[in-house]
């Protein structure tokens, strides 16, 4: 096949050096299309546009939109497979198998610290310690962490203590629910044992745990200690009735994870079997993107580089369904992960291809859910799209809108939010956050709605690549003056994307009509606003409630307001719990937690007396005068 390569491209060939690293093949705007490694970067690149090479209808196509050839040299294989993973997860190239994005799924971390907390999270990779996971559902990690502390003396609030006394024990302490190392009556080794027990109950190695429990019970009672041999059977029953749930798969105690692989016109679907000790903890689905035209093997092997690149409980064995292509070096970057020896096996008979067809029937009842699920909400959105398009007059659905909100408390950190819905569907990463940086005197929804719609208008029309998308319709969240403000933005800048308000009084949409009324004064550079200006007729719509095109709009309003609340909040309480104390000489990071621990809040802080500040934990008389007086002062 005779390949027209532009210039650049074939020069870049002629130097590709052989080496082992990463290549990165770029689109007309420089957007990656793809990300690869190689033992040899010079033999694999050049291989791709050889007029000799046969490629599947998926690399073909890449081939021809390449415009652009890049590289990063690394030491060994084993960092380009590393470098390979980071580039997909950061890029999201179209050609590649890309593992969907799965932040929402809920783990469980043990952190490194001198008293460990046992904490809930949705973000792993973040996590400083060990995680056990993922779980299936938040329910089922939070009933976990529920009887974990029911059953180990583990700190309840959450927060971090370093064993020296800090403040007084709380209730949980004389519950015999904790241990109280915030007050300094914990010891450490005593509640290392503790964690040890726990990391045994997360790793599903129940009869290990159990024996340490009865025999901790039968000398407790030797002693004559009843009431901690009473705690001990407490603890034990606890352990067997979770024990009782899992399904015993295999004969041995081994650690596996048991992936399986199915495939459609729409792409792959990944199911795995968690088990731990023997016996099944658990089980959960992905999808892959960009698979629907990759062999199983490549599916398969792109899962598994993407998937344990994150978690970080990595099993002793891990089961394919069909062998891959890079197994050797995949398990020699497994292994150093882990610490020690773990195998990758592809089954031929057996209990393990027993483990295998298991989740394979799975997969398949996984697929068609998911495929029902697909179909539905895709034609709840095209109805959706297409009631909007009818109501408002666009002239084709609108498959980008984007929704905004305002958020702040009588003028105070003003904010404003965008979010976005591409098919019905949100469209997480392109949202956006805004600080107003107008302020007006008195507080002014519509001026800061004018500001927010100004500057992303703008970085539209500059080019800007975080905005680069226009939207086919805007929604404000408001009636006519917030849309009035958004409208004289848009016009100012010769604008005519379709805006329509949406207010909560009687779910009505708030549709411009015809030319603006009055001429429209262009706003500063300072998105200075020169008031609402009702330019506009409007034209009221009132759709039924439980209308697609109607609902559409509300779960973007509700989302818009969600996400500009919540971003609000956090600048409100950095501003009154940390930044105020962050100002004052001699009060460090330590400082300022023990300080907003004993008195709950920097209003709490400002009305202690200097002796009630001095008398905390690392203070002096001297700091305390200067923080009551700095306090004041401001």
């Amino acid at each position: 096949m005779k390949r027209n390569l532009p210039e650049n491209v074939k020069e870049k060939l002629q130097s590709v050096p052989s080496l082992p690293g990463c290549y990165l093949y770029r689109g007309e705007k420089g957007e990656v299309l793809y990300v690869g490694k190689a033992l040899n970067l010079r033999n694999r690149v050049r291989s791709y546009f050889q007029e000799s090479a046969r490629h599947g209808i998926r690399i073909e196509r890449l081939v021809t939109k390449v415009r652009e050839v890049e590289w990063i040299v690394v030491d060994s294989e084993v960092e380009a497979l590393v470098l390979e993973c980071n580039l997909i997860k950061q890029h999201r190239p179209p050609f590649n198998v890309r593992l969907r994005d799965d932040k929402s799924y809920p783990y469980v971390v043990i952190t490194k610290e001198k008293f460990p907390r046992v904490l809930f999270t949705r973000n792993p990779r973040q996590s400083a310690g060990k995680v056990y996971g993922p779980y299936t559902s938040a329910y089922s990690v939070r009933d976990t962490l529920d009887i974990l502390h029911k059953t180990f003396p583990l700190i309840p609030c959450g927060k971090s203590w370093s064993g020296r006394a800090e403040q007084k024990p709380c209730l949980y302490y004389h519950l015999k629910q904790c241990w109280a190392p915030c007050a300094g009556l914990s010891d450490v080794a005593a509640y290392g044992d503790v964690i040890d027990q726990v990391h045994r109950f997360l790793g599903g190695r129940y009869e290990l745990l159990l024996d340490d429990l009865r025999a901790k019970m039968d000398a407790a009672a030797e002693a004559l200690e009843f009431e901690r041999a009473a705690t001990l059977r407490d603890q034990i029953q606890a352990v067997e009735r979770i024990s009782e749930r899992q399904k015993v798969m295999t004969g041995d105690d081994e650690d596996r994870d048991v992936i399986a692989v199915v495939k459609d016109e729409r792409g792959s679907a990944i199911q795995m079997l968690y088990v731990r000790g023997g016996k099944l903890i658990g089980q959960r689905q992905f999808l892959l993107d960009g698979s629907s035209e990759a062999p199983p093997g490549e599916a398969v092997q792109e899962f598994v580089k993407q998937y344990y690149a994150d978690v970080g409980d990595i099993p002793k064995e891990i089961l394919l369904p069909v062998e891959i292509e890079e197994r050797n070096i995949v398990q020699q970057w497994l292994r150093s992960r882990r610490g020690s020896a773990m195998t990758i096996d592809v089954p031929r008979g057996g209990e393990k291809l027993r483990l295998l067809e298991m989740a394979a029937t799975n997969a398949e009842q996984a697929l068609s859910t998911l495929r029902q699920e697909s179909e539905e909400k895709e034609a709840w959105a095209d109805e959706a799209m297409s009631q909007l398009a009818e109501a408002i007059g666009l002239p084709s659905p609108p498959r980008r809108v984007e929704g905004y909100d305002i958020s702040n408390i009588q003028g105070t950190a003003p904010v404003g939010s965008m979010v976005v819905t591409e098919d019905g569907v949100a469209a997480k990463a392109e949202y956006r956050r805004f600080k107003i940086k107008y302020h007006p005197e008195d507080p002014n929804d519509f001026a800061m709605m004018h500001e927010v719609l100004m500057r992303r208008l703008r970085n539209l029309l500059d080019g800007d690549e975080k905005f680069s998308k226009a939207p086919d319709l805007i929604m404000i969240d408001g009636g006519k003056g917030q849309l009035s403000a958004a409208l004289q933005a848009r016009d100012s800048l010769g604008l005519t994307i379709p805006m329509v308000g949406l207010a909560k009084r009687m779910e009505l949409i708030y549709v411009p009509v015809g030319n603006p009324t009055v001429a429209i004064p262009l706003a500063g550079e300072g998105y200075e606003f020169k008031g609402v200006i009702n330019a506009y007729e409007y034209r009221e719509i009132e759709l039924p409630l439980t209308s697609p095109g109607l609902l559409l709009l509300r779960r973007l309003r509700d989302e818009a307001h969600r996400f500009a609340l919540t971003f609000h909040r956090k600048i409100r309480s950095k501003r009154m719990t940390g930044s105020v104390l962050e100002e004052i000489p001699g009060v460090g990071p330590r400082r300022r937690r023990i300080l907003l621990r004993t008195f709950g809040s920097v209003e709490g802080i400002r009305r202690a007396t200097v002796d009630e500040l001095a008398a905390v934990p690392t203070m002096t008389q001297r700091l305390a005068e200067q923080i009551r007086q700095y306090l004041n002062e401001g």
